[in-house]
């Protein structure tokens, strides 16, 4: 199994990630602001008319509240606003654009995975952490299978790489947070919503990961 506190980046990794949604969290300020002090927020916004303005106010944000600020499979972004490290898509991990040309020393750089195989390929690709998903369901992609919590720990516990839970989690909702898969090997978990009371009053996205 994986070491769980540590990525290669030699950083203690966090527990909690949010990640952005430009469609059920415009400002996802207010979502930064209640984050705990070394967590991580990855920056998804990909189709924001000032995406780089919004970017490089997060990333003052996260910065003044002692927090991680990644940014979503754009390299070139990420060391424009002094980003702590980069998030890839599933299907950029070996894909084109070798985002491994721009990796800095001290990057946090984690990767999105549906499977076994995705882990893997993100452990070979050198990766800190995997965030797979998803493992309840989410209304980020309604009507997905699922991975449910015993697989989750079962394919979590055989990964040569740190790996979180995203997918339905939420800090506000009862049962639904870090308790139901704080034994299941995981690093920590992550998500979109799981973070502010009203989500469920947005709108769903269908952006990737």
């Amino acid at each position: 199994m994986a070491n769980l506190t540590d990525g290669r980046a030699g950083r203690k990794l966090p527990r909690t990630v949010l990640m952005t949604d430009e469609a059920r969290h415009p400002d996802p300020g207010p979502a930064i602001a209640g984050l705990a002090a070394g967590s991580a927020v990855i920056f998804r916004h990909y189709g924001a008319a000032n995406r780089r303005g919004l970017a490089e106010k997060l990333a003052r944000q996260c910065r003044s509240r002692h927090l991680l600020f990644l940014v979503a499979g754009d390299p070139r972004l990420a060391l424009a606003v002094n980003a702590d490290g980069l998030h890839i898509p599933e299907r950029l991990v070996l894909g084109p654009g070798n985002w491994r040309l721009w990796r800095r020393p001290g990057w946090l750089v984690t990767a999105a995975a549906h499977s076994p195989a995705a882990l893997a390929r993100a452990a070979r690709a050198g990766v800190d952490a995997a965030l797979l998903s998803p493992v309840f369901a989410t209304r980020s992609h309604p009507g997905a299978p699922t991975i449910g919590p015993l697989r989750f720990a079962a394919w979590a516990r055989r990964a040569a790489v740190p790996v979180y839970a995203l997918g339905g989690l939420s800090a506000v909702r009862p049962g639904l947070g870090w308790r139901r898969i704080r034994a299941s090997g995981a690093a920590g978990w992550a998500s979109v919503g799981g973070f502010t009371a009203n989500d469920g009053k947005t709108s769903p996205s269908g952006s990737g990961l």
